[in-house]
């Protein structure tokens, strides 16, 4: 199997769409999770969690764009750091 055909497997898929749903939805359901002592999340952080959470949507529903910048910033390499970065800040925040 190449690399890219692990990437666009089912179980691959299924993953970027649950990361990305539950962190949308832990999002939503608790927004003071990205709050650290009172303060809000920084502009710039939280557009990339969003970035991260609708490239993880984008690959998880099996959407490829034709365009091979537009394949690479809403594909799994970009996504599953990003969401990653968003569960650990909010864990982090949620926890302390």
């Amino acid at each position: 199997m190449t690399r890219s055909s692990v990437l666009n497997h089912r179980w691959a898929r299924a993953l970027s769409l649950s990361a990305a749903a539950s962190l949308a939805l832990a999002v939503t359901a608790y927004p003071r999770g990205l709050m650290h002592d009172g303060i809000a999340l920084d502009h710039s952080l939280l557009s990339l969690l969003m970035w991260g959470m609708s490239a993880g949507f984008v690959h998880g529903v099996g959407f490829d764009p034709d365009n091979r910048w537009l394949r690479l910033l809403l594909g799994p390499l970009v996504a599953w750091p990003l969401l990653l970065l968003g569960w650990g800040l909010f864990v982090r925040n949620y926890l302390s």
